[in-house]
């Protein structure tokens, strides 16, 4: 039952309200204009302008290149000409970031609708940021889509099952996936088809994957598939890095740990050819396995300044047997990757066996964006904030890594006596670096 307030009391709150209804609009109106807020130029009182006056300022100042407003005038001007598919470019009265705003509140105010004012400030956007230096590595992100590149990043992927791949429930024990991938491997050996050998692939992979306790465990918990598999091929403890996640490390120093046990290693290989590398601060921790804490490891360039990053974790001591490293490369081997062997040939840990890498020299990270422009959708950009360098301090972006053994000359394998002197290792390098990555 509604319960209502006695008639002498809504009286007594009416009169209240009447007597302090002049008082109260006054506070009303003086707060409004004790907050009101002062954009930087008239023209982002408009959202859509604001939102992409946003983005400009964001890049300006976390871009790996110092960028004049004259530069970011012209960058915006065409990018505006190209979103709108205009025969020239829009006026732009001044070459600054009041120009560029100015330009933007005309292109909006012409737009015929909201939705297509959203399409014009995103494509803006995405057409400017793709044509900043290197084309293609910069550009507009939507929460979904950095999510996904995030759980990239870290090795997930949503859409794989490697349980499904076995016919099998999440969380089977080791023992139900060991009977269910031998039960799968002996019809597809046996099948003509020509999909066969692809789902054979899967299988065993799903096999490897869920039948070690930690990278089970590892899926299980956080659906993180391994990024290192190793092989003990003679005295070499053999290492394919397939990319580098989070795990990457752990990953490594466990099956260091495992091979600890194992009499007369004394070199070691690691595959990194295909490798597309992962979150940057891979390399201070991974050197410092090999060298020690706090070490110099590289520089990082921005915008005309060298940061020094140094290394993060104290040396490994069940790495000292390794007298011989080698690293194979090839031209998928890209960014970490890339940079990783950059260190590792500055420090003379180890040389390197393959082809040039690809020259993906660059370093990303997202940058949110504040001003909303739809209701159910938040954007970020993602910039190229750093560029990494080589050994000799020009940029890897471009360039790539040359190898000191490059297996796409004849006669390459009589080079490897040059730098390697374990017999083992000599001898694996000429089986391995002539086919695939073994997993």
């Amino acid at each position: 039952m509604k319960k209502f307030l006695p008639s002498k009391i809504v009286i007594g709150v009416f009169v209240l309200l009447c007597v302090l209804g002049g008082a109260g609009y006054y506070w009303l109106q003086t707060k409004s204009t004790a907050v009101e807020v002062v954009y930087k130029t008239p023209h982002e009182a408009d959202v859509y302008v604001r939102f992409d006056m946003e983005a400009y300022d964001k890049l300006q100042q976390n871009f790996w290149m110092k960028t004049e407003d004259k530069d970011l005038a012209q960058l915006f001007q065409l990018a505006l000409q190209k979103a709108t598919n205009a025969t020239s470019a829009p006026a732009l009265l001044s070459p600054d970031r009041s120009g560029v705003a100015g330009m933007l509140a005309t292109a909006f105010a012409a737009a015929t609708s909201t939705q297509a004012k959203v399409d014009l400030a995103r494509n803006v956007l995405i057409v400017g940021l793709y044509n900043l230096p290197p084309n293609g590595r910069s550009g507009l992100l939507s929460d979904k889509q950095e999510k996904e590149l995030r759980q990239n990043v870290a090795n997930v992927n949503p859409a794989k099952d490697l349980y499904q791949d076995l016919g099998l429930a999440k969380g089977a024990s080791v023992e139900q996936v060991a009977a269910a991938a031998a039960s799968k491997e002996a019809i597809l050996k046996n099948s003509t088809a020509p999909e066969a050998k692809e789902e054979l692939k899967k299988v065993s992979y799903a096999k490897e994957v869920l039948t070690a306790s930690q990278s089970k465990a590892l899926y299980d918990e956080q659906r993180i598939e391994p990024t290192a598999f190793s092989r003990i091929l003679g005295k070499t403890l053999y290492f394919n890095l397939t990319k580098i996640s989070p795990t990457t490390l752990q990953e490594f120093a466990v099956a260091v740990e495992a091979a600890s046990t194992t009499p007369g290693l004394d070199s070691m290989i690691l595959d990194l050819r295909g490798n597309v590398g992962g979150s940057l601060d891979f390399t201070q921790y991974f050197l410092g396995l090999f060298i020690g804490k706090d070490q110099y490891a590289f520089d990082l360039f921005h915008q005309g300044e060298y940061t020094v990053q140094r290394t993060a974790l104290p040396q490994f001591d069940r790495l000292n047997r390794y007298k011989d490293i080698a690293l194979l490369t090839d031209g998928n081997t890209q960014s970490t990757a890339e940079l990783t062997t950059v260190a590792f040939k500055r420090f003379k840990l180890g040389h390197v066996v393959g082809t040039k890498t690809r020259g993906w020299g660059t370093v990303e990270n997202t940058y949110a964006l504040e001003t909303p422009i739809e209701l159910d959708v938040k954007y970020s950009l993602l910039l190229v904030n750093n560029i990494t360098l080589r050994g000799d301090n020009q940029p890897v972006e471009g360039r790539g890594v040359e190898p000191d053994v490059d297996t796409s000359k004849a006669g390459w394998q009589n080079d490897l006596s040059k730098y390697f002197t374990s017999p083992s290792l000599i001898q694996a390098l000429r089986t391995v670096a002539a086919k695939p990555p073994l997993q």
